[in-house]
C-alpha cells in the first residue's frame, strides 16, 4: 500500500482539512490517520472554544461532522471523571490527548457463558499529544482522568459516526445500549434535554 507524505498540520483547522482529505475515499488508512492526529501539536488557543466542562461528568463536544464520514469531537474530563467500559459500534476510534493525561484500560469482550467479571487486557497512561486507536476487534475500553488536581482534554475521531454504543458492567459483563449525545456543537451549548444521556459514553 502506498503511503502519502505526511504534511504536519500547523493548526487545528489544518488538521480538520487534512482529515477531510484522508476520509474522502471509501477506505481508512488507520496508520496515516493516527500519525496525522499525533503530528498536530496541541494549542489551547485553537481548541479552547470547544472545551466545555461540567462539574459532575465528562462532556462530549462536537467540532466537525466530517461530511458524514466521521465525527471529530473534544472530550473534557474533570478531575476523577471517567467513562464506562464501552464498545465502538464497528467504528474506528482515534483518541489524541490535548491536555493532561488519561488512563486507558483495555478489556476482552465478555464471555456470555462465564459470569465472573470482565478480563482486563492492559492499561496505559496517555500523555499530551499521544494518539491511541481502538476498534471492536481489539476489544473494549474505559477511559479515565485519574488525576484529582488536573483536568484533561482529548480529541476523538469516530468513523463512521455513531450515536449508540454498548456499555458493560465490569463485574458481570452485562451490557446496556445507550444513546450518545453532545454537550455542545461547534462551540455552542446544546439544549439540556439532549445531554442527559451522554454520561454513559
Amino acid at each position: 500500500m502506498e503511503h502519502t507524505e505526511l504534511i504536519k498540520p500547523e493548526t487545528l483547522d489544518d488538521l480538520i482539512k487534512a482529515l477531510h482529505e484522508k476520509f474522502s475515499g471509501d477506505t481508512v488508512n488507520v496508520e496515516e490517520v493516527q500519525n496525522l492526529m499525533e503530528s498536530y501539536e496541541s494549542n489551547p488557543h485553537e481548541w479552547m472554544k470547544y472545551a466545555k466542562f461540567d462539574q459532575f461528568r465528562y462532556t462530549r463536544n462536537l467540532v466537525d461532522e466530517g461530511n458524514g464520514k466521521f465525527n471529530l469531537m473534544i472530550l473534557c474530563w474533570g478531575e476523577g471523571h471517567g467513562s464506562s467500559i464501552h464498545d465502538h459500534t464497528d467504528s474506528h476510534c482515534f483518541l489524541k490527548l490535548l491536555q493532561g493525561q488519561l488512563k486507558e484500560t483495555l478489556f476482552d469482550w465478555p464471555d456470555n457463558k462465564v459470569r465472573q467479571g470482565m478480563t482486563k487486557k492492559s492499561e496505559r497512561i496517555l500523555k499530551e499529544n499521544q494518539c491511541a486507536y481502538i476498534n471492536d476487534s481489539i476489544g473494549l475500553h474505559r477511559v479515565e482522568n485519574v488525576s484529582h488536581t488536573e483536568q484533561a482534554v482529548s480529541l476523538h475521531l469516530y468513523s463512521p459516526p455513531f450515536n449508540h454504543c454498548n456499555i458493560f458492567d465490569q463485574r458481570t459483563g452485562h451490557k446496556n445500549t445507550v444513546k450518545m449525545t453532545f454537550w455542545s456543537k461547534f462551540g455552542t451549548k446544546t439544549p439540556f434535554e439532549s445531554t442527559v444521556a451522554q454520561e454513559n459514553n
